[in-house]
C-alpha cells in the first residue's frame, strides 16, 4: 500500500507542481495514509511542499522524471467517470438546475454536501442504464442532493420517497413535487429510528450518501436495505477512499454479504463535491485537513465511487433496532474531511 500511494504522488507531481488538493484528488489512499506518505517523500528530499503546493526537487525530478513520456491514459470528456449522459438528460437538466436555485443550504448539524449537478445526472443516468429507473419504486434515505427530484423529473418510476431528517428538505421537496407533479414525497425521518412500518419492504431500490464510519454506514445501508421488498432489489451509495480505507472497504463489503447483497458495480470518481459556498466549504475550517494543509481549497476535490448492490436472497438488514448516534457514529481515526 505505502509503495502505491508513493508511485501516485510521484506519478502526478512529474507532470509539474500540483495544489496539495489536486495532489489527494490524484491519488487514492485515505488522507489518514495520504499525509504520512507525503512526509516521508518530503524526508527523502523527493518531494517539497510550499505553501499548500507540492512538486517534486531536484533529486525527484532526476529519479524520477523520466515518466514525464507516460501520460494518463483517463478520458478527458466524461471526467473520467466513463457515462456522459444523453438526451433527454440535457434538456432535464436545464429544469433541474431551476430546482437547485432554492435548495436549503448545507448544514453541518446534518454532515451535508452536495454532489455536483452533473452528478445528480450522472447517478439517474446509471440507474437508467442498470433498469432501476422504469416504473420501479424508489426510497432515498437522506437526499441533500434532490437526487430523488431529478429521478422523478424524470417521469419514468412510479414513485420516489425521500426519508430525510432536515425539515427544511421536506419541505422542499414536497414544494417541488407539488408544483411540478411529480410522483415524489419527502418525509422527516431520523435514521436512529426503524423504518416506519408502511415503508419497510415496500421498495425495489434504495438510494443513500452515508457517514463513512462502519457503525455509521451499516446503520444506513440497514435502513435502506429495510426498504427492499426482496429478492432481486437493489441499492446504491457513495463511499470514498478519503475517509475510507481499504481495511475500512472490507469489513463494509463483508456486511454487506451478511445483509443478502451482492455487489455488481463500483464506478471510481462517479460523484464529485464542488468546492463551493452551497457545500461543505462552508464549514471546512472544522475539518482537520483544511487544518493540515493551512490554506483554502482551490479546486474540486473530493469524490466518492458509487456502488450499486443487488439483494441475491431476502434483505436482511444488520441493524434491525433503534440506535442511538453519537460521536462514533460520526466520526472516527479517518474522518479528515469530516467537521468535529
Amino acid at each position: 500500500m505505502h509503495k502505491r500511494i508513493k508511485n501516485q504522488i510521484i506519478q502526478a507531481l512529474v507532470q509539474g507542481e500540483k495544489s496539495l488538493y489536486a495532489l489527494i484528488d490524484s491519488q487514492d489512499a485515505s488522507l489518514k495514509e495520504f499525509f504520512p506518505v507525503l512526509e516521508q517523500l518530503q524526508e527523502e528530499g523527493l518531494v517539497r511542499v510550499e505553501s499548500g503546493k507540492a512538486a517534486l526537487t531536484t533529486q525527484g525530478e532526476s529519479a524520477y522524471g523520466f515518466l514525464r513520456q507516460w501520460r494518463g491514459s483517463a478520458c478527458p470528456h466524461c471526467q473520467q467517470t466513463g457515462y456522459m449522459p444523453g438526451e433527454p438528460f440535457p434538456r432535464l437538466a436545464r429544469q433541474f438546475e431551476e430546482f437547485l436555485q432554492g435548495r436549503p443550504s448545507a448544514s453541518e448539524d446534518f454532515d451535508q454536501g452536495f454532489i455536483s449537478l452533473q452528478g445528480v445526472l450522472l447517478r439517474a443516468a446509471f440507474l437508467h442504464e442498470r433498469g432501476d429507473l422504469l416504473r420501479t419504486s424508489i426510497c432515498l434515505i437522506g437526499d441533500d442532493d434532490l437526487l430523488g427530484a431529478a429521478l422523478a423529473l424524470t417521469g419514468l418510476p412510479e414513485r420516489v420517497l425521500v426519508l430525510e431528517i432536515d425539515s427544511r428538505l421536506v419541505s422542499y421537496i414536497n414544494d417541488l413535487a407539488r408544483r411540478h407533479n411529480l410522483p415524489l414525497e419527502a418525509r422527516v425521518f431520523d435514521v436512529q429510528n426503524p423504518l416506519p412500518q408502511e415503508v419497510t419492504g415496500q421498495h425495489e431500490v434504495f438510494i443513500t450518501d452515508p457517514v463513512e464510519t462502519l457503525p455509521g454506514i451499516t446503520l444506513f445501508l440497514s435502513r435502506g436495505v429495510s426498504a427492499l421488498s426482496g429478492n432481486g432489489c437493489s441499492g446504491y451509495f457513495g463511499l470514498t477512499t478519503l475517509e475510507a480505507s481499504r481495511s475500512k472497504w472490507h469489513a463494509i463489503q463483508q456486511r454487506l454479504l451478511q445483509m443478502g447483497l451482492v455487489i455488481t458495480d463500483i464506478r471510481r470518481r462517479f460523484s464529485l463535491y464542488p468546492q463551493q459556498e452551497t457545500s461543505f466549504a462552508s464549514y471546512q475550517e472544522k475539518c482537520e485537513v483544511f487544518e493540515r494543509i493551512g490554506v483554502e481549497a482551490d479546486t474540486d476535490w473530493y469524490t466518492s465511487s458509487l456502488y450499486r448492490v443487488e439483494a441475491v436472497q431476502e434483505p436482511s438488514p444488520f441493524i434491525r433496532e433503534a440506535m442511538d448516534l453519537d460521536e462514533k457514529v460520526y466520526r472516527d481515526e479517518e474522518s479528515l474531511a469530516t467537521p468535529s
